[in-house]
């Protein structure tokens, strides 16, 4: 009895180890935030604040700021009494903190560059779908237009209907002087008087 019992419970924790593995697993479930070592960031911040900085490094005014406060740093480096002085004549600190400045202000304008160039890509998108609307726009109505004209084609305009009615009217003239010569096309340009027809 009790080597079956180990083996169920053997198999219940095999079980159970699966169902939990595989309720892990699903994919209509969020999965439980981890724990992380280092401090998290909003990536979109971080990617609004390293625009701002390499949009100040790209202006005349940080080259201006970083040309005053590295000849300040030379000349109270050169002129300034020797227990003042913090970077002898080498420079070296200077070439350090000049390094440093380069391998941040880097990364930060390629950031920058890439957050540009997806705004351009989702732009350009746009642009490409507005394009397609505007063309299906345009074919629809090309479309509409010549179905007009078509339509337009069977319909009888008033020039025409007019022009069929003087030629009716010549024509209807030209039968009554062969017969009658006295007599006119409409009832109006007969000749007053009582007429057979009139009863």
């Amino acid at each position: 009895m009790a080597p079956e019992r180990e083996t169920t419970a053997r198999e219940r924790a095999t079980s159970g180890a699966t169902a939990s593995s595989r309720a892990r697993t699903r994919l209509d479930q969020p999965r439980p935030p981890r724990r992380r070592l280092l401090p998290e960031w909003d990536p979109e911040s971080f990617g609004r604040l390293s625009e701002r900085v390499a949009r100040f490094l790209g202006t005349g005014r940080f080259i201006v700021w970083m040309t005053v406060v590295i000849i300040l740093w030379v000349v109270w480096n050169v002129s300034a009494p020797s227990g003042l002085r913090f970077d002898e004549y080498p420079f070296i600190f200077l070439t350090l903190m000049l390094s440093l400045q380069a391998s941040y202000a880097a990364p930060l304008i390629l950031l920058a560059q890439n957050r540009q160039d997806d705004r351009d890509r989702v732009n350009l998108e746009q642009d490409r779908k507005q394009n397609e609307r505007s063309i299906a726009d345009t074919e629809y109505l090309t479309r509409e237009i010549a179905a007009l004209r078509i339509g337009l084609g069977e319909v009888a305009t008033r020039d025409w209907i007019r022009s069929e009615l003087q030629d009716l009217v010549k024509d209807l003239q030209e039968r009554q002087n062969g017969h009658h010569a006295d007599r006119g096309v409409f009832p109006a340009d007969r000749p007053a008087g009582r007429d057979v027809h009139d009863r």
